[in-house]
């Protein structure tokens, strides 16, 4: 097997099998390449079935070299193990070169997040007098509300909006749905941008389902909600990078302070492993400590 054909199969069995979105069968082929580029680096003709655990630690230390992070040179190391986990299931393969290798290791990293009155003060910014103000703050509402993912957000379809139940239904990784709750403030403004600005676009064949249009009538792109953001943000004088994942982490944050039970945020996060979720609880630990630093006399 050579290293086209070994890609190719390993493609089909993340988009067929394993149903994962573009973005990530794009990463994990990249973290695979970055092992033929450290070969061909190496000037040494090796094929995928030929790797050997040494091959792997010279792509870690050459990486390392190059200036990649701890955090980069771990994903690149994951998607690599998944490679020849592959290999291995298709019976191409006996023994694992990457078993024996640790990750670099890492000091785990808290997100950014939003307070709630900068998120007010987000919110606040946006101009409802336009359409595009009007979808906008329709748009964050919904992201602080629920908890979306950009991709989410950008393909959430009108089919899956309950209204009157006050659910949404929303595809995450790996086409896995799930029903998430969507706030009465966020449900009062997509019926305002549904019944006043929406119904007026032209919209385009194939795009009729997509909850949040462009002004031509097609579906918006993660770029451009990113943008979006960024853009109000420098508006509204706050001074941070904030992303879609912001409001994300925002909201996650801002039910574990509130007391909300830690299995229910994992549920309405859509995480697979509630590992993922208790990070905020760290956050919650860390905004309780400032708290009793900032107040308690003996502090």
């Amino acid at each position: 097997m050579n290293w086209s054909t070994g890609l190719q199969q390993f493609k089909a069995y993340l988009q067929l099998e394993k149903s994962l979105s573009d973005n990530s069968v794009e990463a994990y082929l990249r973290d695979v390449n970055k092992l033929m580029q450290s070969l061909e680096a190496n000037n040494l003709s090796v094929g995928p079935l030929e790797v050997q655990s040494m091959h792997v630690q010279a792509l870690l230390k050459w990486v390392n070299e190059l200036g990649m992070t701890p955090h980069s040179q771990a994903r690149t190391l994951s998607g690599i193990r998944a490679f020849y986990k592959f290999l291995i299931m298709e019976d191409l393969l006996a023994a694992d070169p990457t078993e024996t290798i640790e990750a670099p290791k890492l000091d785990r990293k808290l997100p950014d997040t939003l307070r709630y009155e900068e998120i007010t003060q987000l919110l606040e910014a946006i101009n409802v007098s336009t359409p595009e103000g009007t979808r906008n703050k329709a748009m964050l509402e919904t992201l602080y509300s629920s908890g979306l993912r950009v991709s989410e957000l950008v393909e959430l379809r009108l089919s899956n909006v309950y209204r009157d139940l006050g659910f949404v239904r929303v595809t995450g990784k790996g086409s896995k749905e799930r029903l998430v709750p969507i706030g009465r403030d966020a449900l009062k403004y997509v019926k305002i941008y549904l019944e006043e600005i929406r119904c007026h676009l032209p919209i385009k064949k194939g795009q009729e389902d997509f909850v949040f249009l462009n002004r031509r009538g097609a579906a918006l792109t993660r770029v451009m909600v990113f943008t979006i953001i960024k853009n109000l943000a420098q508006k509204a004088g706050l001074n941070k990078i904030i992303s879609p994942h912001t409001f994300r982490h925002s909201f996650a944050t801002h039910l574990i302070e509130g007391g909300a039970d830690l299995r229910a945020v994992q549920e309405m996060l859509g995480h697979e492993s509630i590992t993922t979720t208790e990070i905020y609880t760290h956050l919650d630990r860390d905004y309780l400590k400032q708290i009793i630093q900032d107040f308690h006399p003996r502090s």
